[in-house]
């Protein structure tokens, strides 16, 4: 079941919109891997605490390890999330209950992201180089030579990496679906 949700969430609501795959592979894992512990361990009975501890481990590994955009972030906290959930809800839940929650969660991430926040804005990482233009003073160069050379009406743009030694930068560019040439 747990599987199930996780798939609706990552492949279905997550994937379509970012086109990122490369957080679909770490998403799955650690949402497994959260589930197992968790039903492994329920027999110890540290149900609740256990559960803030793997949200605080996973909030230290935030800070300690390559920046993770917030977003990306969000939803390895929500595939935790559901994996405990799911792994901890005992004989006191009922199915029905179990699975109004996890429907109300992967209801709930749909609409904010396909219906009522993002209004159809996708992304796409682009490899610039003339770095020159990427201080915030020349922002507006910058996204006017974006809008250029790719032909999208690029609505913000974000520096993911500098690498001066070969004088480029990655970027996200975003923009909206249907006013793409």
């Amino acid at each position: 079941f747990n599987l199930i949700v996780i798939t609706a969430i990552i492949r279905y609501i997550y994937y379509p919109v970012t086109k990122d795959k490369d957080y679909l592979f770490t998403y799955f894992l650690i949402s497994l891997t959260v589930f197992l512990l968790c039903v492994l361990l329920d027999s110890v009975k540290l149900q609740l605490g256990f559960a803030l501890g793997l949200f605080a481990i996973f909030g230290i590994i935030r800070y300690r390890t390559d920046p993770i955009p917030i977003k990306e972030m969000t939803y390895l906290f929500l595939v935790i999330g559901v994996s405990v959930v799911n792994a901890l809800a005992n004989k006191k839940i009922s199915h029905a209950e179990l699975v109004f929650a996890n429907l109300m969660i992967v209801f709930v991430t749909f609409g904010m992201e396909r219906i009522w926040l993002l209004k159809g804005e996708s992304r796409k990482n682009v490899i610039y180089e003339k770095i020159e233009l990427i201080v915030p003073e020349r922002r507006e160069e910058l996204l006017a030579d974006l809008k250029e050379r790719t032909g999208i009406d690029i609505i913000r743009v974000e520096v993911r990496k500098i690498d001066f030694l070969k004088d480029t930068a990655n970027l996200c560019i975003f923009y909206y679906e249907n006013n793409s040439k």
